[in-house]
């Protein structure tokens, strides 16, 4: 998926995303899931930073305009043997383009730090006729939209979480509801979501 920036309020949608996570990025190994063309980056030390995704051309992109920082082909990264533990696993607006969202979150999780913590936004489904019509006027990113696989509210992220192994720690909802930040932990041991 290419970083979707295309729409008039696409930018500021970013922003708002960056805004309301940055908080939970904390000092230690950050990775960066879907990170486009490094949106992200500014915000952690490169040596504390790692940023994939599957667009080579924002990948490209990221590299010119962060070239301390380190980016990666996401199916390559994944694929090899990890090197570290991320204290921070950050994905911004990516849940929703996946076709199997338990199963990404699964392959996430064993990248965490013993106390690490998951860093998801999305947008909340009751808002997805507003995303699609406004989409359609080119407010919003056309591309996106049309990648959106399942949005997800806070009962079913909530499950989804759970069957791969997380819970949710935080959760808020921002730009008036339309969006939610969820914060996931490992899941304490015999300790299961109800």
């Amino acid at each position: 998926m290419p970083d979707q920036i295309s729409g008039l309020f696409s930018p500021f949608l970013r922003r708002r995303r960056l805004a309301a996570s940055a908080a939970w990025l904390g000092s230690g190994p950050v990775l960066d899931v879907g990170c486009g063309t490094g949106a992200l980056a500014h915000l952690v030390h490169p040596e504390n930073y790692v940023g994939i995704d599957t667009d080579e051309d924002s990948l490209i992109e990221a590299r010119r305009s962060h070239p301390e920082h380190r980016f990666e082909d996401a199916a390559a990264f994944l694929a090899r043997p990890r090197d570290r533990a991320f204290d921070t696993v950050i994905a911004l607006a990516v849940i929703e383009h996946v076709p199997e969202p338990a199963a990404w979150l699964g392959r996430l999780a064993p990248l965490l730090a013993e106390d690490g913590r998951v860093v998801l936004t999305t947008p909340h489904p009751l808002f997805r006729r507003v995303h699609e019509c406004g989409a359609m006027l080119g407010l919003f990113s056309r591309e996106a939209m049309h990648e959106h696989e399942t949005l997800l509210n806070f009962r079913q992220l909530r499950d989804t979480a759970d069957k791969a192994g997380l819970e949710i720690v935080h959760y808020r909802r921002f730009l008036c509801g339309a969006n939610q930040l969820f914060i996931l932990r490992r899941r304490r041991t015999g300790v299961r979501a109800t």
